[in-house]
Protein backbone atom coordinates (compact mmCIF):
# COMPACT_ATOMS: atom_id res chain seq x y z
CA UNK A 1 0.00 0.00 0.00
CA UNK A 2 1.60 3.26 -0.90
CA UNK A 3 1.33 7.11 0.51
CA UNK A 4 -0.79 7.96 -1.57
CA UNK A 5 -3.68 5.81 -0.09
CA UNK A 6 -3.17 6.97 3.26
CA UNK A 7 -2.60 10.97 1.70
CA UNK A 8 -5.87 10.37 0.33
CA UNK A 9 -7.59 8.72 3.18
CA UNK A 10 -6.05 11.79 5.09
CA UNK A 11 -7.96 14.29 2.57
CA UNK A 12 -11.11 12.69 2.24
CA UNK A 13 -10.98 13.31 6.33
CA UNK A 14 -10.92 16.59 5.68
CA UNK A 15 -13.01 17.27 2.96
CA UNK A 16 -15.63 15.44 5.86
CA UNK A 17 -14.81 18.49 8.14
CA UNK A 18 -15.86 20.94 5.48
CA UNK A 19 -19.38 18.59 4.88
CA UNK A 20 -20.25 18.91 8.25
CA UNK A 21 -19.47 22.58 8.28
CA UNK A 22 -21.75 23.54 5.58
CA UNK A 23 -24.57 22.45 7.29
CA UNK A 24 -23.17 22.79 10.96
CA UNK A 25 -25.96 25.39 12.20
CA UNK A 26 -27.92 22.12 12.78
CA UNK A 27 -25.54 21.29 15.77
CA UNK A 28 -25.40 24.42 17.24
CA UNK A 29 -28.91 24.49 17.84
CA UNK A 30 -30.92 21.75 18.37
CA UNK A 31 -33.41 23.31 19.86
CA UNK A 32 -35.96 22.83 17.42
CA UNK A 33 -34.28 19.37 16.43
CA UNK A 34 -32.98 15.97 17.66
CA UNK A 35 -29.05 15.95 18.59
CA UNK A 36 -29.16 12.21 18.38
CA UNK A 37 -31.03 9.23 16.64
CA UNK A 38 -31.74 5.93 17.69
CA UNK A 39 -29.93 2.94 15.63
CA UNK A 40 -33.03 0.00 16.10
CA UNK A 41 -30.54 -2.44 14.88
CA UNK A 42 -32.05 -6.18 15.38
CA UNK A 43 -33.54 -5.74 18.88
CA UNK A 44 -36.33 -6.99 17.51
CA UNK A 45 -34.59 -10.83 17.14
CA UNK A 46 -34.62 -10.76 21.12
CA UNK A 47 -32.65 -13.54 22.91
CA UNK A 48 -31.21 -14.20 19.54
CA UNK A 49 -29.07 -11.50 18.81
CA UNK A 50 -26.16 -13.03 20.69
CA UNK A 51 -25.51 -15.19 17.92
CA UNK A 52 -25.48 -12.55 15.11
CA UNK A 53 -22.45 -10.81 18.00
CA UNK A 54 -20.84 -13.63 18.08
CA UNK A 55 -20.81 -14.03 14.38
CA UNK A 56 -20.27 -10.48 13.90
CA UNK A 57 -17.18 -10.40 16.14
CA UNK A 58 -15.41 -13.28 14.69
CA UNK A 59 -16.19 -12.03 11.39
CA UNK A 60 -14.67 -8.36 12.11
CA UNK A 61 -11.58 -10.23 14.32
CA UNK A 62 -10.97 -11.97 10.99
CA UNK A 63 -11.61 -9.21 8.48
CA UNK A 64 -8.79 -7.17 10.25
CA UNK A 65 -6.20 -9.94 11.07
CA UNK A 66 -6.66 -10.97 7.26
CA UNK A 67 -6.49 -7.88 5.19
CA UNK A 68 -4.12 -6.77 7.75
CA UNK A 69 -2.12 -9.91 6.91
CA UNK A 70 -2.10 -9.37 3.47
CA UNK A 71 -0.72 -5.59 3.57
CA UNK A 72 2.00 -7.05 5.53
CA UNK A 73 2.42 -9.86 3.02
CA UNK A 74 2.40 -7.48 0.31
CA UNK A 75 5.43 -5.16 1.40
CA UNK A 76 7.20 -8.17 0.17
CA UNK A 77 9.85 -7.03 -2.76
CA UNK A 78 8.97 -9.93 -4.37
CA UNK A 79 5.24 -9.32 -4.93
CA UNK A 80 5.57 -5.88 -6.70
CA UNK A 81 3.42 -6.19 -9.99
CA UNK A 82 0.39 -4.01 -10.03
CA UNK A 83 -2.24 -6.75 -8.99
CA UNK A 84 -0.80 -6.70 -5.44
CA UNK A 85 -0.47 -3.16 -5.44
CA UNK A 86 -4.41 -2.55 -6.14
CA UNK A 87 -4.59 -6.05 -3.59
CA UNK A 88 -3.17 -3.87 -0.53
CA UNK A 89 -5.05 -0.82 -1.37
CA UNK A 90 -8.56 -2.92 -1.69
CA UNK A 91 -7.40 -4.76 1.80
CA UNK A 92 -6.72 -1.06 3.19
CA UNK A 93 -10.60 0.28 2.15
CA UNK A 94 -12.18 -2.87 2.97
CA UNK A 95 -10.72 -2.67 6.75
CA UNK A 96 -12.25 0.71 7.14
CA UNK A 97 -15.29 0.00 5.25
CA UNK A 98 -16.42 -2.60 8.34
CA UNK A 99 -14.99 -0.26 10.82
CA UNK A 100 -17.64 2.17 9.73
CA UNK A 101 -20.44 0.09 11.21
CA UNK A 102 -19.44 -3.18 12.58
CA UNK A 103 -18.11 -1.50 16.09
CA UNK A 104 -21.18 0.72 16.59
CA UNK A 105 -23.12 -2.30 16.00
CA UNK A 106 -21.61 -5.09 18.46
CA UNK A 107 -21.85 -2.38 21.28
CA UNK A 108 -25.31 -2.26 20.21
CA UNK A 109 -25.98 -5.78 21.33
CA UNK A 110 -24.75 -5.51 24.34
CA UNK A 111 -27.06 -2.57 25.49
CA UNK A 112 -30.71 -1.58 25.51
CA UNK A 113 -30.73 1.64 23.60
CA UNK A 114 -28.03 2.84 20.83
CA UNK A 115 -27.57 6.35 20.34
CA UNK A 116 -24.97 8.07 18.07
CA UNK A 117 -24.91 12.11 17.34
CA UNK A 118 -26.35 13.56 14.35
CA UNK A 119 -22.40 14.67 13.20
CA UNK A 120 -21.66 10.82 13.62
CA UNK A 121 -24.58 9.47 12.30
CA UNK A 122 -23.54 11.94 9.04
CA UNK A 123 -20.17 10.37 9.20
CA UNK A 124 -20.67 7.00 9.33
CA UNK A 125 -22.70 7.70 6.31
CA UNK A 126 -20.37 8.96 4.38
CA UNK A 127 -17.31 6.89 5.06
CA UNK A 128 -20.02 3.57 4.78
CA UNK A 129 -21.46 4.84 1.17
CA UNK A 130 -17.73 6.42 -0.26
CA UNK A 131 -15.72 3.43 0.84
CA UNK A 132 -18.02 0.67 -1.07
CA UNK A 133 -17.48 2.67 -4.14
CA UNK A 134 -13.69 3.20 -3.80
CA UNK A 135 -13.46 -0.57 -3.38
CA UNK A 136 -15.54 -0.91 -6.14
CA UNK A 137 -13.60 1.48 -8.30
CA UNK A 138 -10.11 0.00 -7.26
CA UNK A 139 -12.14 -3.77 -8.11
CA UNK A 140 -12.38 -1.56 -11.96
CA UNK A 141 -8.38 -0.48 -11.88
CA UNK A 142 -7.70 -4.88 -11.45
CA UNK A 143 -9.80 -5.39 -14.39
CA UNK A 144 -7.92 -3.14 -16.09
CA UNK A 145 -4.84 -4.67 -15.21
CA UNK A 146 -5.87 -7.93 -15.90
CA UNK A 147 -6.80 -6.84 -19.37
CA UNK A 148 -3.76 -5.20 -20.05
CA UNK A 149 -1.76 -8.21 -18.59
CA UNK A 150 -3.81 -11.13 -21.25
CA UNK A 151 -4.83 -8.43 -24.06
CA UNK A 152 -1.40 -6.79 -24.01
CA UNK A 153 1.12 -8.97 -22.05
CA UNK A 154 4.55 -7.55 -24.71
CA UNK A 155 3.12 -3.65 -23.60
CA UNK A 156 2.26 -4.51 -19.90
CA UNK A 157 4.97 -3.08 -18.37
CA UNK A 158 5.42 -0.03 -20.19
CA UNK A 159 1.43 0.52 -19.77
CA UNK A 160 1.35 -0.23 -16.17
CA UNK A 161 3.41 2.45 -14.87
CA UNK A 162 3.61 3.35 -11.44
CA UNK A 163 2.20 6.65 -12.50
CA UNK A 164 -0.81 4.53 -14.02
CA UNK A 165 -1.06 2.58 -10.96
CA UNK A 166 -1.15 5.78 -8.78
CA UNK A 167 -3.51 7.59 -10.92
CA UNK A 168 -5.44 4.16 -11.07
CA UNK A 169 -6.27 4.24 -7.31
CA UNK A 170 -6.62 8.17 -6.88
CA UNK A 171 -9.08 8.27 -9.60
CA UNK A 172 -11.29 5.53 -6.94
CA UNK A 173 -10.97 7.75 -4.64
CA UNK A 174 -12.14 10.94 -6.56
CA UNK A 175 -14.78 8.94 -8.19
CA UNK A 176 -15.83 7.47 -5.22
CA UNK A 177 -15.98 10.90 -3.00
CA UNK A 178 -17.62 12.75 -5.91
CA UNK A 179 -20.72 10.11 -5.99
CA UNK A 180 -21.20 10.36 -2.35
CA UNK A 181 -20.94 13.97 -1.68
CA UNK A 182 -24.42 15.84 -2.98
CA UNK A 183 -26.43 13.25 -1.79
CA UNK A 184 -24.78 12.99 1.92
CA UNK A 185 -24.73 17.14 1.53
CA UNK A 186 -28.27 17.02 1.37
CA UNK A 187 -29.10 15.12 3.94
CA UNK A 188 -27.32 16.36 5.97
CA UNK A 189 -28.90 19.77 5.35
CA UNK A 190 -32.44 18.42 6.02
CA UNK A 191 -34.26 19.18 9.23
CA UNK A 192 -34.99 16.71 11.29
CA UNK A 193 -37.20 17.27 14.32
CA UNK A 194 -38.24 14.20 15.24
CA UNK A 195 -39.08 11.15 15.41
CA UNK A 196 -35.19 10.07 15.55
CA UNK A 197 -34.95 6.29 15.67
CA UNK A 198 -32.83 5.21 12.48
CA UNK A 199 -35.01 1.81 11.69
CA UNK A 200 -31.44 -0.10 10.21
CA UNK A 201 -28.56 -1.31 11.88
CA UNK A 202 -26.64 1.79 11.00
CA UNK A 203 -27.18 5.20 9.33
CA UNK A 204 -28.33 4.00 6.28
CA UNK A 205 -29.82 6.98 4.10
CA UNK A 206 -32.57 5.87 3.04
CA UNK A 207 -33.97 4.97 6.38
CA UNK A 208 -32.72 8.71 7.89
CA UNK A 209 -33.87 10.53 5.06
CA UNK A 210 -37.74 9.28 6.40
CA UNK A 211 -37.14 10.92 9.52
CA UNK A 212 -36.57 14.61 8.17
CA UNK A 213 -39.35 17.13 8.59
CA UNK A 214 -39.24 18.50 4.91
CA UNK A 215 -40.02 16.95 1.73
CA UNK A 216 -36.93 14.83 1.03
CA UNK A 217 -37.92 13.80 -2.97
CA UNK A 218 -35.28 15.82 -4.54
CA UNK A 219 -32.71 14.16 -1.94
CA UNK A 220 -34.23 11.01 -3.06
CA UNK A 221 -33.22 11.62 -7.27
CA UNK A 222 -30.22 12.44 -6.20
CA UNK A 223 -28.93 9.91 -4.04
CA UNK A 224 -30.75 7.61 -6.36
CA UNK A 225 -29.10 9.02 -9.31
CA UNK A 226 -25.34 9.18 -7.89
CA UNK A 227 -25.73 5.07 -6.33
CA UNK A 228 -26.71 4.22 -10.63
CA UNK A 229 -23.52 6.16 -12.09
CA UNK A 230 -21.57 4.86 -9.36
CA UNK A 231 -23.01 0.58 -10.12
CA UNK A 232 -23.01 1.27 -14.15
CA UNK A 233 -19.73 3.42 -14.37
CA UNK A 234 -17.39 0.68 -12.86
CA UNK A 235 -20.19 -2.25 -13.61
CA UNK A 236 -20.04 -1.58 -17.41
CA UNK A 237 -16.16 -1.09 -17.23
CA UNK A 238 -15.63 -4.04 -15.44
CA UNK A 239 -17.84 -6.08 -17.79
CA UNK A 240 -16.24 -4.45 -21.06
CA UNK A 241 -12.69 -5.68 -19.64
CA UNK A 242 -14.16 -9.05 -18.99
CA UNK A 243 -15.99 -9.14 -22.46
CA UNK A 244 -12.18 -8.39 -24.13
CA UNK A 245 -10.20 -10.46 -21.85
CA UNK A 246 -12.59 -13.44 -23.44
CA UNK A 247 -12.38 -12.21 -27.05
CA UNK A 248 -8.95 -12.54 -26.28
CA UNK A 249 -9.00 -15.92 -24.42
CA UNK A 250 -11.39 -17.77 -27.44
CA UNK A 251 -8.37 -17.12 -29.67
CA UNK A 252 -5.24 -18.82 -27.36
CA UNK A 253 -4.55 -22.61 -27.25
CA UNK A 254 -5.74 -24.63 -24.04
CA UNK A 255 -2.87 -24.18 -22.24
CA UNK A 256 -2.97 -20.39 -22.51
CA UNK A 257 -6.58 -20.45 -22.00
CA UNK A 258 -6.34 -22.34 -18.69
CA UNK A 259 -3.26 -20.01 -17.92
CA UNK A 260 -5.22 -16.89 -18.29
CA UNK A 261 -8.24 -18.16 -16.95
CA UNK A 262 -6.45 -18.96 -13.72
CA UNK A 263 -5.20 -15.13 -13.63
CA UNK A 264 -8.96 -13.81 -13.67
CA UNK A 265 -10.65 -16.22 -11.37
CA UNK A 266 -9.85 -14.08 -8.14
CA UNK A 267 -10.45 -11.28 -8.83
CA UNK A 268 -14.22 -12.27 -11.10
CA UNK A 269 -15.21 -14.26 -7.72
CA UNK A 270 -14.29 -11.30 -5.80
CA UNK A 271 -16.65 -8.69 -8.69
CA UNK A 272 -19.86 -11.56 -8.66
CA UNK A 273 -19.69 -11.88 -5.08
CA UNK A 274 -19.35 -7.88 -4.68
CA UNK A 275 -21.63 -6.96 -7.13
CA UNK A 276 -24.69 -9.73 -5.86
CA UNK A 277 -24.07 -8.50 -2.37
CA UNK A 278 -25.15 -5.11 -3.41
CA UNK A 279 -28.52 -6.85 -4.96
CA UNK A 280 -29.27 -7.97 -1.63
CA UNK A 281 -28.67 -4.24 -0.12
CA UNK A 282 -31.30 -3.19 -2.29
CA UNK A 283 -33.59 -5.72 -2.11
CA UNK A 284 -33.74 -7.01 1.61
CA UNK A 285 -33.41 -5.32 5.26
CA UNK A 286 -31.79 -5.27 7.77
CA UNK A 287 -29.77 -8.98 8.75
CA UNK A 288 -29.07 -9.95 5.39
CA UNK A 289 -28.25 -6.08 4.65
CA UNK A 290 -25.97 -6.77 7.60
CA UNK A 291 -24.44 -9.97 6.30
CA UNK A 292 -23.62 -9.24 3.35
CA UNK A 293 -21.85 -5.75 4.30
CA UNK A 294 -19.60 -8.32 6.08
CA UNK A 295 -19.10 -11.15 3.67
CA UNK A 296 -17.17 -9.30 0.87
CA UNK A 297 -14.09 -8.23 2.89
CA UNK A 298 -14.18 -11.30 5.11
CA UNK A 299 -14.00 -13.53 2.11
CA UNK A 300 -11.26 -11.12 -0.07
CA UNK A 301 -8.32 -12.15 1.74
CA UNK A 302 -9.64 -15.90 1.49
CA UNK A 303 -10.29 -16.13 -1.92
CA UNK A 304 -6.82 -13.74 -3.30
CA UNK A 305 -4.58 -16.21 -0.92
CA UNK A 306 -6.25 -19.78 -2.00
CA UNK A 307 -5.93 -18.67 -5.56
CA UNK A 308 -2.34 -17.24 -5.43
CA UNK A 309 0.65 -19.14 -5.01
CA UNK A 310 2.76 -16.47 -4.56
CA UNK A 311 1.31 -14.30 -2.04
CA UNK A 312 0.42 -17.88 -0.03
CA UNK A 313 4.47 -17.97 0.71
CA UNK A 314 4.54 -14.19 1.04
CA UNK A 315 1.79 -15.21 4.32
CA UNK A 316 3.85 -17.96 5.17
CA UNK A 317 7.79 -15.82 5.29
CA UNK A 318 5.54 -12.64 7.16
CA UNK A 319 4.23 -15.18 9.55
CA UNK A 320 8.14 -16.67 10.25
CA UNK A 321 9.06 -13.67 10.67
CA UNK A 322 6.68 -12.70 13.09
CA UNK A 323 7.30 -15.53 14.89
CA UNK A 324 11.27 -15.20 15.27
CA UNK A 325 10.32 -11.58 16.22
CA UNK A 326 8.21 -13.04 19.07
CA UNK A 327 11.17 -15.47 19.76
CA UNK A 328 14.05 -13.16 20.06
CA UNK A 329 11.57 -10.51 22.38
CA UNK A 330 11.41 -13.98 24.48
CA UNK A 331 14.95 -14.32 24.79
CA UNK A 332 16.61 -11.38 25.84
CA UNK A 333 13.40 -10.59 28.13
CA UNK A 334 14.51 -13.89 29.89
CA UNK A 335 18.38 -13.42 30.06
CA UNK A 336 16.79 -9.74 31.15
Amino acid sequence: MSKITVFLFLLLISCCFVLLGSCGHHFVDTSDGVSFFIIQGLTSLGDKQMILFVFLLLGYIIILGGNSMIIFALTDPKLSSPMYFFLSNLSFVDMFYTTTTIPKMLSSFLSDTTTISVPSCFLQMFFFIQLGITARGILTAMAYDRYVAICNPLRYTSIMTWRVQLLLIAGAWSFSTICTFPATIMALCQPYCGPNVVTHGWCDPSSVRRLACADTSVDNIVSLSSALVALLTTGVLILSSYVLIGISISRMGVTERLKAFGTCAAHLTVVTISYTHLLFLFQVRIIVAVVYAVLTPFLNPVIYSLRNKELRDSIRRTLSRFRSAVSATKDINTVS
